[in-house]
């Protein structure tokens, strides 16, 4: 039985249209995150088999493809229920997401400010990669992150509540090479509502990363 399956989309493929098109989720969606799912449970096949045989030459590959293939299933996971048709703008406290805002302004002094970063990370996040923004658990704080190729600059215990898929296979064959135009559209499908729950539920684990002193 496998480990990981792939989760079905929370709309239709054309459902983020124009900002990406139907054929773009259709393929990121059925083929790049199901590569990632079939990645991550083969590798743990293969860590199973070198186990049981105690062969422990390749255990650095292994480890770095499970890290590699169980990142971008997560990721994408996320990526997709960050996104609706009806989402964009800015979280706003008259929509119910009020303390996500309060924490934007907080860590970032503006809503601005944070999209500015957060634009800039993703659009010069190294080779293929994220911008995401994450809830840091010991200072409490909201932290804008680069990770590329699924791993990358991240704090340890860091939490990602908003992701921008990066990788050319997210936008190549509507955008072509401009992935900076790609970042800027993004922001007009921005599911505030999901990125809000996402923010409240880390928070109520924050206390479980460091032991008390």
């Amino acid at each position: 039985m496998a480990t990981y399956t792939l989760p079905e989309l929370p709309y239709d493929y054309s459902a983020l249209a124009p900002v990406i098109s139907p054929e773009i989720i259709e393929l990121h969606h059925d083929k790049h995150h199901a590569a990632y799912v079939k990645g991550a449970n083969d590798t743990l096949e293969q860590l199973a088999e070198a186990r049981d045989k105690e062969q422990w030459g390749g255990i650095n590959g292994l480890e770095k493809n499970l890290a590699f293939h169980l990142s971008g299933h997560i990721l994408h996971s996320i990526y997709w229920h960050n996104m609706t048709g009806d989402g964009g703008g800015e979280p706003l406290e008259k929509d119910g997401v009020g303390e996500l805002a309060d924490a934007i302004a907080e860590s970032f002094g503006s809503f601005a400010g944070f999209k500015a970063q957060l634009t800039k990370a993703a659009a010069t996040t190294q080779g293929s990669g994220w911008g995401v923004l994450a809830f840091e658990p010991v200072s409490g704080r909201l932290i804008v992150e680069q990770i590329y190729d699924h791993q990358g600059n991240v704090g340890q215990g860091s939490v990602p509540i908003l992701v921008f898929d990066a990788w050319e296979h997210a936008f190549y064959l509507q955008y072509k090479n401009q992935k900076v135009d790609f970042i800027e559209a993004m922001w007009q499908v921005v599911n505030w509502q999901d990125v809000a729950k996402r923010y409240a539920s880390a928070k109520l684990r924050a206390n479980t990363l460091l032991p008390a002193p």
